[in-house]
């Protein structure tokens, strides 16, 4: 056992790690939105199964709501995270 402590920059570059991470996925959404918004009606969308090579058919505005809703929770804690740091640099 090293007994050492957590440094401040330890924390720091996670946080930084997170906030690249939840941009990164921010992105990939609104491509993934702005896809299924596009489609043509009479086409077909299918959905991966987790942790499987197995896909199944799903209703494309089914999907584009989830994706959407999906879009607004990330932007939402992206945004909690930018007033969170605010807060602690006002400190």
């Amino acid at each position: 056992m090293s007994g050492r402590l957590p440094r401040q920059e330890d924390g720091e570059s996670a946080a930084l790690r997170h906030r690249e991470e939840l941009s990164r996925q921010i992105k990939e959404q609104k491509v993934v939105v702005d896809e299924l918004s596009n489609l043509k009606k009479n086409r077909r969308v299918y959905k991966q199964q987790p942790n499987s090579n197995i896909f199944f058919l799903v209703d494309r505005t089914e999907t584009l709501s989830q994706c959407k809703n999906t879009l607004d929770e990330l932007k939402k804690a992206q945004q909690e995270m930018e007033n969170s740091e605010k807060a602690k640099m006002k400190k």
